[in-house]
This record gives structure tokens, sequence and C-alpha cells, in this order.
């Protein structure tokens, strides 16, 4: 087995197993502790989880050589859609100690998880029990303004959403990742159409495109389209 740093990327790392095959992987915040059944494994006393792209859009992006990854140490993000905490973790590692990750989840039964599994654990990770579509709802949990916003919530103005919260929460010169789910948009478009509309939404909003990436295979009709201020 070999790691090494991702070229790129800061705190994500390429892993070669022993049968020859390639993943990426994060240092692990947690020793011992796995998240989502991913495997750990150590290498030169350093303990690594291993990041799978089928779970995560955001591993998904990378695998697709996206140009940007706005997700580095030492930084706050804002993680709209945080689910049970599978990528987020992954962005809890790459920040590190010194960086924070606000988790906004609104179904009651996936942040439990976040909070019994992972927030529990980590903490530079906080949960927001609140709908992505209300940011003034938990203003008052974010302390001044972060660096980067990663979204990935299934409704249906995606974009809209992601520039409401940023207009509340981002610091100037900031970035966002948004993972569009073209099927919770309109089933009846097709999805580079969806990617389309919502990258005009994004730029009406004063967003300017660094990079869209389609997700196949890894995930069907996603893209993740990367932006900065």
């Amino acid at each position: 087995m070999h790691i090494k740093p991702h070229p790129q990327f800061p705190k994500i790392f390429q892993v070669t197993l022993e049968d020859g095959s390639q993943r990426l992987a994060t240092i692990n915040l947690t020793p011992g502790r796995s998240v989502y059944g991913e495997k750990l494994v150590r290498f030169e006393g350093v303990e690594y989880r291993l990041w799978d792209p089928f779970r995560s859009k955001l591993a998904a992006a990378v695998l697709k050589n996206v140009k940007a990854v706005p997700i580095k140490p030492n930084i706050q993000v804002l993680y709209l859609g945080a689910a049970s905490g599978t990528t987020a973790s992954h962005v809890s590692d790459i920040v590190g100690e010194k960086g924070h990750v606000y988790c906004v989840e609104f179904a009651s039964r996936a942040i439990r998880e976040l909070i019994n599994n992972v927030c529990a654990y980590r903490l530079n990770m906080t949960p927001i029990l609140e709908d992505a579509r209300f940011p003034e709802k938990y203003a008052t949990f974010i302390r001044g303004k972060v660096e980067s916003i990663y979204c990935d919530i299934a409704q249906p103005e995606q974009a809209k959403i992601l520039a409401d919260n940023a207009d509340f929460f981002l610091k100037e010169q900031g970035w966002i990742m948004l993972a569009v789910k073209a099927q919770s948009i309109d089933v009846t478009k097709e999805p580079s159409e969806i990617y389309r509309r919502e990258v005009k939404v994004l730029e009406a909003r004063g967003f300017q495109i660094e990079d869209v990436v389609h997700l196949e295979p890894y995930d069907k009709a996603h893209a993740m389209i990367v932006a900065k201020t």
C-alpha cells in the first residue's frame, strides 16, 4: 500500500491499495472511528479513511478531475444538506481542528444520526436542524462569515437556495460548490438542460462559474458546479 497527497487539493490523499486499485482518502480526525462503514487504513503511523465516490459527490467530483475544491485546512464551511454526515465528515477531516463545518439538515432522523455518530466526536462540526430555504433562521448559530458553502439538497430551487445563503454567510471572494440533482428539480427535462439553468441562476446572482463536472458513473443525473464571487 502507498499513500501520497493529491497534487492539487490539500488534505486529500491518493491511496494505492495492495491489489493495485486507486482510492481517495482523508486523514481521520477521530482515529479508530469510521462514520459510514468506510475502511480505515494506517500508513507511516497515520490513520486514513477511504473515501467512497459512490457515497460522496465531493469525492466523485475529485475523481472526475474538477478544477477546484475550495475546501481547505483552517477555513469555515457552511454545508447545506449534511444528511447523516458521510461527506461532511470528510470535509471535517480536511478543514481540521482549526477549521469548522456548520451542518444544516432538515430531516430530524438524519440529523440525529449526524449528532450521535459524527458531531459527538468531532468538535469542529456544528449540527443545525433547519430548512436551508430560510437562512435567517440559523444565522445566530454561525460565527462570522464562511469561506466556502457546499450545497447538496434535494430541493427544486437548489441554486437560488445556495445564493440566498451566500448573501447571508459567504465572505467576499468566497467559493461555492453545488451538487445539482437534476431529478429533484424537474424529471421531465434533460439533466444537461437543468445544469445550464442552475448555472444561469448563479451567474445572475453574481457568481463566476469555474467548473461544471458531470458525476457519472458515480451518480446518475448529477453535476458539481464550482463558482466564486
